[in-house]
């Protein structure tokens, strides 16, 4: 079952016992529900001190969100900062996934239930280190299209988008009973560009899709991003260190239009998690610090980013460009006071206890109670069949040139390049203009090496071609490039989104022409029933191979929670992991994410099951084998293709 599919039926679960989108519709509130004055937010006419943090329904599993809202009023928060991703909103052109939708407005219902108000998100560009900042690929398919600009094509799309959301939370703010109390114009948008024609665009897409609700923006602490992305008519707000943050705003916005309270959109409670790089650890008291600073000395209004981080599950992470790809984990743990697994943390703690000071006593919940996560003893996994002979390959289509991805109408996963060599041909080998992002080579079906765009010294593979020989490529897209700032020295790589071969394929001296193409898109698994089964040979292949397994668990009622364990791949290379049919994401000896969060919900009472796609098992030593860990091992290893070359 394929990620999204699982979702849905978790959606649908989440659906019951909780009151429709017509009756939230209460009578209007008084006008303005929801306002401000120059130095304070007004709900009702009452002040209204923003205390808040970012969760994203989409990353985490339907049947915790209770749990983790339960948790973060009882941190003392009042109001959850959310993103949508277009990107499954709408995977497909034309095609918007309702369920998605109504996922997201049955999350916005149980936060009121519990006492929380909701700042929407929607971009349509939110970074989030999320693929390509929460773009559906097919964008870079439309004809003289061009993301975050002033231009027809994107703003047509992006309408169309806002439209079908606001649609899907109809009934939900502020002014109709509901909890959305404001809605943010795109997303960091000085850090990128100055063009205020786009900008006002946005903002007028809003004004028509959502209606009678508050506009904000959200930028960075310097005098060019905060010029960048402030909006005629639309209260400018600020993110990161809340001291030069608030200083800018005081500083630069001076348009009256713009000012207004002061609220810190964006207070980063750690960082995300690179493929590659060392974790670090992060200055709680300073966190503390800030957060009584702002709540004290300015009575202005915070998000802590992220108070729970949760899963990129599947291919859901993005990367940065700094001369390179820097790739983000599957784990969006962030360092959060809520951690990826939904426990509370020393930060969640320390924080709770500075944000009590500035509320009234008695009105912050007790908290609830942590359940500790389980464990699954060492199971072995069997190799059962390689990648390339299952129906997860599917042929595309044969053309004289290499075609990127997105020309075979897929988004994610991987695509197979295959030549058969009708001549002699030898040197050193080039993919195109760069690896888009991580391309395995195989001659004859033997592997030979890897060209990876995570590598600061990509290694430098040279073939030699005979009358019949194959080559293939197998190229894995790594997360498309969510952020680029105009202040660095990188190119802006969010404007170029296109992955597998881009370019032509070389030898030495050659251009090769004539390549099959086959897309391994890996929406669902394939049935490895079909294949021929179990062989020998299945452990000494160089090609990606299936492996599974099988545990048993003991599932008690109402206590999902339990079960939750980090999922680990013991001497597992780089690959995918699939529980019960549902993605998981990636794995990666690298590090520094050594296992995998897997939710409670996921399992089934008895026997479940495991599939493991691993992508270099030429380089295993030993069985692969699995284990569920209940607490989280994070740590950087040597990468077995090109040590120290990330």
């Amino acid at each position: 079952m394929h990620v999204t599919n699982l979702l849905k039926s978790w959606i649908a679960l989440s659906q019951l016992g909780f009151t429709s989108a017509s009756s939230v519709r209460t009578t209007k509130v008084e006008n303005p529900a929801f306002t401000y004055n120059a130095t304070h937010f007004l709900l009702s006419g009452n002040t209204y001190q923003i205390i808040g943090g970012q969760m994203d329904p989409q990353r985490i599993p339907p049947p915790f969100w209770r749990d983790r809202l339960k948790k973060v009023r009882a941190m003392g928060l009042n109001t959850i900062f959310t993103y949508t991703f277009w990107n499954l909103l709408e995977p497909v052109q034309g095609s918007w996934d309702d369920n998605e939708g109504k996922g997201i407005a049955s999350f916005f219902r149980i936060a009121q239930e519990e006492g929380l108000h909701i700042v929407l998100r929607p971009g349509p560009y939110i970074c989030g280190e999320r693929e390509w900042g929460g773009f559906p690929a097919w964008l870079s398919t439309v004809p003289d299209l061009v993301v975050r600009a002033n231009n027809v094509a994107f703003l047509n799309a992006s309408k169309s988008y806002l439209t079908n959301l606001s649609n899907a939370l109809r009934g939900l703010h502020v002014h109709e009973g509901g909890p959305i109390l404001m809605v943010q114009v795109e997303n960091e948008y000085g850090s990128y560009g100055e063009d205020h024609a786009y900008t006002a665009a946005v903002r007028d897409i809003l004004r028509e899709t959502f209606g009678d609700v508050m506009l904000y923006t959200n930028d960075g602490t310097e005098q060019w991003t905060l010029e960048g992305g402030s909006v005629p008519g639309v209260l400018a707000e600020v993110d990161g260190d809340p001291r030069a943050g608030f200083a800018a705003l005081r500083k630069y916005i001076t348009d009256p239009s713009m000012k207004g309270p002061l609220l810190d959109g964006e207070y980063y409670t750690w960082t995300f998690d690179s493929w590659g790089y060392n974790r670090s650890t992060p200055n709680i008291q300073g966190f503390v610090n800030d957060v009584e600073y702002v709540l004290g000395n300015e009575s202005a209004g915070i998000s802590l980013y992220m108070v729970h981080g949760g899963t990129n599950f599947g291919f859901g992470n993005g990367a940065l460009w700094q001369g390179k790809t820097r790739a983000f984990t599957t784990s969006y743990d962030y360092g959060a006071p809520i951690d990826e697994a939904g426990r509370t943390t020393e930060l969640y703690w320390r924080l709770r206890g500075a944000i009590k000071k500035f509320v009234p006593e008695g009105s912050v919940p007790d908290v609830p109670g942590d359940v500790p996560l389980g464990e699954i003893p060492t199971f072995e996994l069997r190799p059962v069949a390689r990648l390339f002979d299952t129906q997860a390959v599917k042929f595309k289509t044969r053309s004289e040139r290499p075609l990127a991805m997105e020309e075979l109408e897929q988004s994610y996963g991987f695509t197979l390049y295959e030549h058969v060599a009708t001549s002699s041909s030898g040197g050193l080998l080039r993919t195109g203009d760069r690896p888009r992002d991580r391309v395995i080579v195989y001659l004859n079906g033997i592997f030979q090496g890897v060209l990876d765009s995570t590598y600061a010294y990509p290694q430098n593979i040279s073939v030699a071609l005979t009358t019949g020989t194959k080559l293939q490529f197998l190229v894995e897209n790594l997360g498309r490039v969510d952020y680029y700032s105009r202040g660095t020295v990188f190119e802006n790589m969010v404007l170029d989104p296109h992955k597998g071969i881009v370019g032509d394929v070389t030898i030495g001296n050659s251009t090769i022409r004539d390549w099959d193409h086959y897309s391994i898109q890996l929406d669902s698994l394939p049935d490895l029933s079909t294949v021929s089964g179990y062989s020998a040979g299945l452990r000494n292949s160089t090609q990606p191979v299936f492996y599974t397994g099988q545990f048993a668990i003991q599932k008690e009622e109402n206590n999902t929670a339990a079960l939750d364990t980090y999922l680990a791949i013991e001497s597992g290379i780089k690959g995918n992991v699939w529980v019960n049919g549902f993605h998981l994401g990636r794995y990666w000896r690298v590090g520094p994410q050594q296992s995998l969060y897997l939710p409670g919900s996921v399992l089934y009472q008895g026997e479940n099951e495991i599939v493991v796609l691993e992508l270099e098992p030429g380089h295993l030593e030993g069985n692969m084998k699995a284990t569920g860990l209940s607490e989280r091992v994070w740590a950087v290893e040597e990468d077995v293709d090109c040590s120290g070359c990330i």
